[in-house]
């Protein structure tokens, strides 16, 4: 995996745009996979800009989610499928009808789980799928000791999880205990894997994915085994990091015409 280390979060949601920027020139209709959370959003304003600014073109582009309550109906504010219109879809000027995500509401979750797949397959595959890192290591919903070739499912969220995510909510008893997310071998299939980091508190996550071991306990290590995959961090979350001054050399060494 090739680790860019940024001075702060504005600076990696700007050089992250650009690459999606990039890949939309080359590929119009590219399938963008999005994830919510605070730590994309610089990432989304700055591609936002650039379309605003005529830098971009996305009118073509499609979105994809990487996970999605369970339970909530579609229109509730805080379901992933109303955040990534909110925050994604109307910013860049796109369509409901560009957006692919799963069913939270079906009566049958496992089924949407599966159809899920079945459409990001048909749909030509995800060409960039964005990534956040919980402190433990965690990608999408993928808890520690997910399995490394897990597909689309059902999960059940960590109290601590929920206690997180209660911000969000009136209340912690508002909070869904279950949600679908893409797996860890659903997710390894996209083309290009684009993981953000910013923060002192993602520090030993970011550490651990990068340079240890490849394990089920650090589902990001799992980025370890992809042909084509980014981690940018801020300086605080490469802090720990042993390797950091070899970083900074590669990527300053690094040709501008391969970008990310």
């Amino acid at each position: 995996m090739e680790v860019v280390i940024v001075p702060d979060a504005k600076a990696g949601g700007e050089l992250i745009a650009e690459a999606i920027g990039a890949l939309l020139s080359r590929k119009p209709d590219a399938l963008l996979g999005v994830a919510t959370g605070s730590t994309p959003l610089p990432i989304y304003q700055a591609l936002a800009a650039a379309v605003r600014s005529g830098a971009v073109d996305a009118t073509r582009a499609r979105v994809c989610q990487l996970d999605e309550y369970v339970g909530l109906p579609a229109g509730h504010r805080e379901s992933y499928r109303s955040v990534v219109l909110r925050e994604v879809v109307e910013p860049l000027g796109l369509t409901e009808g560009s957006f692919i995500g799963p069913d939270g509401t079906a009566e049958d979750v496992q089924a949407a789980c599966e159809a899920y797949d079945r459409a990001l397959a048909e749909a030509g595959g995800v060409d960039l799928q964005l990534l956040g890192i919980g402190t433990d290591g965690h990608i999408g919903f993928n808890e520690p000791c997910s399995s490394l070739a897990s597909r689309t499912r059902i999960k059940t969220l960590t109290q601590q999880t929920r206690e997180d995510n209660a911000r969000f909510f009136d209340s912690l008893a508002e909070v869904p205990h279950h949600v679908i997310t893409q797996g860890i071998g659903t997710i390894l299939e996209a083309r290009h894997l684009v993981l953000l980091a910013t923060g002192e508190g993602k520090a030993d996550a970011v550490a651990q994915s990068v340079e240890g071991p490849v394990s089920a306990l650090v589902p990001a290590s799992a980025l370890q085994l992809h042909p084509h995959a980014t981690v940018v961090v801020d300086e605080a979350a490469a802090s720990k990091l042993k390797l950091a001054d070899y970083f900074r050399a590669t990527y300053a060494a690094k040709p501008a015409w391969q970008g990310l």
